[in-house]
């Protein structure tokens, strides 16, 4: 019988079907963060049990860290407790932990791709919603709260129900200018962020086929704010490649009998899907939020729209974010003004995103009263970047080039909107209060589009800005 990756998946790690239906669930790989795991670690203590495999779970430090500062302790005595918390308990525990000082930190799921931790066919938890990105490898990866967080410490399992699986296909060549954000970006827009709950979300088609690792990591990052827990793309070539020599990497000829293994779990070709949906790649152009919800998206030439407009179901929440935004109905995307312009995250902080945007970059400059800053993903997307120049281009540029961790995605840190601020963010939510502040506004685009409105001081289409049409 042909079967979908996450049924091949799913029943290799199924350990029993438990009385309420759900299933007791094999996690291969547990990473874990400074924010959720303190009062995990310390359920486990309670309950007098240890950690059953330290070796399948791996630690960095991400939502807290400043990124302004490197030197501890830090200003902020949650975040220097948290990281110092975070350490303790790997050190009595034995669990790896990437360390600020070690130069592998980074956001978590950035760290767990680049060490080659994050594999095909194996599950994947972490105390975060984005974990889905991990799936962009064949993995299904699932973000989790703090009582399943203990629950795999302490069992190496958890339980959860299985999904359905919706096929997404998108088709053909993207324009010039048209990147993985904006086809995540448009896929929301289109099925909803309701719309893949119960559901994993399998993305495929020629596009997918010809994305490169990193451009897939983009699209399965957000598959969770479609409300699908699970986003995956069956692995191929480029995964394959991708892996290859990582540092947790299989070697040798444990490689070859990896590569095999990983092909057979792709969905088989006859495989049935509870529902598909395609889209075709040029239909896509840069895209951009303008409300509350990933969903609420337009392409750059088009308007805000008017709530009456709109299903009934999203007329409520347009004006809503209409009212939140500032932004009246009819209002064009291009020409907004902006305050701060952020690159980074688990969505778009990758080597890949930042030699895009410096290619375009150089010789060129913030606008006048813009806050611009890029936070690279890891310390070695930081470091490859420093080398390679980049860092020196955003810097001339008129960046700020901070230090890894998630920084402005969330309002977890001292990178914080003020007021009503509005940002030009490579981030993946636009939820009121998101960035730091209840009144701050945040506008989703790709990372060329942050830098097109932090050059112009608006939101600018960054393929006029840079000649790219």
């Amino acid at each position: 019988m042909a079967k979908t990756l996450l049924d091949k998946v799913w029943e290799e790690h199924t350990v029993r079907t438990l009385p309420d239906g759900r299933t007791q669930l094999l996690i291969g790989t547990h990473l874990i963060h400074e924010v959720t795991s303190p009062q995990a670690f310390g359920m486990v203590r309670d309950l007098g049990l240890k950690v059953l495999y330290p070796n399948r779970t791996f630690a960095t430090v991400d939502h807290i860290v400043p990124t302004d500062q490197s030197a501890e302790p830090f200003s902020d005595p949650l975040a220097d407790a948290m990281v110092k918390e975070l350490r303790k308990n790997c050190a009595e525990t034995g669990v790896t932990f990437f360390d600020l000082p070690s130069g592998k930190q980074g956001i978590v799921h950035i760290v767990g791709p680049e060490q080659g931790i994050t594999q095909p066919g194996t599950t994947i938890a972490c105390g975060d919603s984005h974990t889905s990105t991990h799936g962009a490898f064949g993995a299904i990866a699932f973000g989790i709260g703090t009582s399943q967080v203990r629950d795999v410490l302490a069992t190496q399992t958890m339980a959860i129900g299985k999904p359905k699986v919706r096929r997404i296909n998108v088709d053909g060549k993207l324009s010039p200018g048209v990147y993985a954000k904006d086809v995540i970006l448009h896929i929301i827009r289109h099925l909803g962020v309701n719309g893949g709950i119960g559901f994993a979300y399998e993305y495929g088609g020629s596009t997918f086929d010809n994305f490169t690792q990193e451009e897939r990591m983009t699209v399965c990052n957000m598959a969770i704010e479609g409300g699908a827990r699970v986003g995956y793309v069956n692995p191929d070539e480029t995964t394959f490649e991708y892996l290859r020599g990582r540092p947790y990497s299989p070697k040798g000829a444990e490689w070859d009998a990896a590569v095999a293994r990983w092909k057979a779990v792709a969905s088989d070709k006859e495989a049935h899907y509870d529902d598909i949906v395609n889209f075709k790649a040029e239909e896509i152009l840069p895209t951009v939020t303008w409300g509350i919800t990933p969903a609420q998206a337009i392409f750059i030439d088009e308007s805000i729209p008017h709530p009456a407009d709109l299903p009934e179901k999203d007329r409520e929440t347009a004006a809503e974010a209409i009212e939140h935004m500032k932004l009246p109905a009819g209002t064009p995307a291009v020409g907004i003004k902006i305050d701060v312009a952020f690159l980074g995250s688990c969505t778009n902080g990758r080597l890949s995103d930042l030699q895009e945007v410096a290619k375009h970059l150089r010789g060129r400059k913030v606008a006048p009263g813009v806050k611009a800053i890029v936070v690279p993903g890891s310390q070695g997307v930081a470091a490859i970047a420093e080398k390679m120049g980049i860092a020196e281009i955003f810097r001339d540029a008129g960046f700020e080039w901070r230090g890894a961790g998630c920084s402005m995605c969330l309002g977890m840190n001292p990178d914080k909107l003020v007021g009503d601020q509005l940002c030009a963010s490579s981030s993946n939510r636009n939820f009121k209060g998101r960035q730091g502040s209840p009144t701050g506004r945040t506008m989703l685009m790709s990372p060329l589009m942050v830098a097109a409105a932090a050059l112009t001081g608006e939101v600018s289409d960054a393929r006029k800005v840079f000649g790219i049409l």
